[in-house]
């Protein structure tokens, strides 16, 4: 008996128990919710944004943020709770040998697979949804494949920082009103889709959907793409009456007749072009080291809270 205690005393045998044990709550505790519950997210986000999803400027802006929210969204919810939800056995395991290095190694494979799962799920859907995605690679061969690695860093990088609000947060409960505050800086911070004052542009370094829609507007080649705002907005004033004329309606109906609408659509992109979207291999590398580079320091930080649990007294 004591020699098989002691044979699974080493870290790579804890990792392996408590992994075992989260597929185990995946398969009988509901865990496995959370798949259906990205697939239903991904399409209702799609059918709201997906129409113009890299296919122009600002339909790609847009749809890269939504799904970065996604993203985010997802990793949360994998996560958020898993460590706090049993704050009490983990003290004692603690006490009697329990490696926290191991036990968080356990969450990173089993939230790994998860978000591996999730991503596979809203490309599926997309597909499903006949939503335009990149149709070129800067990394690997295939468009897909980087496409995927871009939201999965962005879901793992998530998901391992509720993770660290898990080992932080005493309750379920305390770890729950933690994460609104999370998704709002996420929203907020993402350095494109809000404007934010110079002050703050330091803080978009901080967020997962900053890089992650730097990525994807990359991916998509956000620079080649018409702007369609302008043209948009001229035709909602075609009917506006000057001096007795329509002159937006007059300037239409020229540019339609001499086939210039597209030639016009490029000329509006090229004036707002932006060079951090660039299709460059060096921007999406830079944007996942940064994911990765945060993910990192959320799990270390995770591992280093744990092993501090037994002087905890909140």
């Amino acid at each position: 008996m004591a020699a098989k205690i002691k044979r699974h005393r080493g870290r790579f045998s804890q990792t392996i128990i408590y992994l075992g044990k989260h597929f185990r709550m995946f398969l009988f505790e509901n865990d496995w919710k959370v798949l259906p519950m990205s697939a239903v997210i991904a399409g209702l986000v799609y059918f709201a944004v997906g129409g113009n999803l890299f296919k122009t400027m600002e339909g790609t802006l847009m749809g890269t943020f939504a799904l970065a929210c996604v993203c985010i969204w997802n990793g949360f919810f994998n996560s958020i709770q898993v460590i706090c939800r049993e704050r009490a056995i983990i003290k004692r395991e603690h006490r009697s040998g329990l490696h926290m290095s191991a036990y968080v190694a356990s969450h990173m494979i089993y939230q790994a697979i998860l978000c591996i799962l999730q991503v596979a799920i809203m490309i599926g859907v997309c597909h499903l949804m006949e939503i335009q995605l990149p149709q070129r690679s800067l990394i690997t061969k295939w468009p897909i494949i980087d496409f995927g690695l871009t939201l999965f860093l962005i879901t793992y990088c998530a998901d391992m920082c509720a993770l660290l609000i898990s080992a932080f947060a005493t309750t379920p409960t305390a770890a729950m009103t933690i994460m609104p505050f999370l998704l709002i800086v996420q929203l907020l911070f993402s350095g494109a889709f809000f404007s934010l004052p110079e002050k703050a542009m330091p803080f978009t370094y901080l967020t997962a959907t900053k890089w992650g829609l730097t990525a994807m507007c990359a991916q998509g080649d956000y620079n080649s793409l018409p702007m369609v705002s302008i043209w948009n907005s001229a035709i909602k004033m075609k009917n506006v009456e000057i001096e007795g004329e329509k002159p937006f309606q007059e300037a239409l109906v020229y540019i339609e007749k001499n086939n210039m609408r597209d030639d016009l659509l490029m000329r509006c992109a090229q004036q707002n072009q932006e060079p951090k979207y660039d299709f460059d291999k060096d921007i999406v590398l830079g944007a996942w080291s940064w994911l990765i580079l945060w993910t990192v320091i959320y799990i270390i930080l995770a591992t280093i809270l744990l092993e501090f649990i037994d002087r905890d007294k909140r």
